[in-house]
């Protein structure tokens, strides 16, 4: 266990309780807080490197499927809801905002339900510079971390993520605070 910092705001949270409330759970405190907090920081960061760019997370998250899933770019619906791990109601309107904007095209399979969703050459463009600027900046924001505590804490938190999805039987990942 770490000696409590009272200079530092998120162990001062803990102390505060436990001096007003002795025998309160507190240990989860300087993990919860520090990534919640993290993971504002990180979401504002990223939302302000899109907003320059002209995009928004949500698009970012749709034209980055469809680019990692390979030449021709092409996916279901499903298979971008799967991958994206939002609701189909969210994909819907993600595609109706990309293809008004022409990033994608939509194209239905006669006799079928299944809708097929392909990247257009100006969404490959645009997915192009927006990874680019996002995993370089993220790389910047993580940089105050060596490899070795880096990989630790990739680890660390793979194990903590994984027992929540598990435990709480949610699966799907969204923005903070945004379903």
């Amino acid at each position: 266990m770490h000696e409590p910092r009272p200079d530092d705001p998120v162990d001062a949270i803990a102390l505060a309780w436990l001096r007003e409330r002795p025998g309160t759970p507190v240990e989860g405190i300087g993990v919860v807080t520090r990534i919640w907090r993290l993971a504002k920081l990180f979401g504002e960061d990223r939302r302000r490197v899109l907003a320059a760019e002209g995009a928004d997370p949500a698009t970012l998250d749709l034209l980055s499927v469809l680019r990692r899933s390979g030449a021709p770019y092409t996916l279901t619906t499903r298979e971008i809801a799967e991958r994206t791990q939002v609701t189909a109601g969210a994909i819907s309107q993600r595609l109706a905002r990309a293809e008004s904007q022409g990033l994608v095209t939509r194209r239905g399979e006669t006799g079928t339900r299944r809708v097929n969703v392909t990247l257009t050459e100006d969404g490959h463009a645009l997915v192009e510079r927006l990874v680019d600027r996002v995993l370089g900046r993220e790389a910047e924001l993580i940089g105050a971390l060596d490899p070795e505590p880096r990989a630790q804490l990739t680890e660390l938190l793979r194990t903590l993520l994984d027992d929540l999805d598990e435990r709480l039987e949610h699966g799907r990942h969204t923005h903070v605070g945004v379903e």
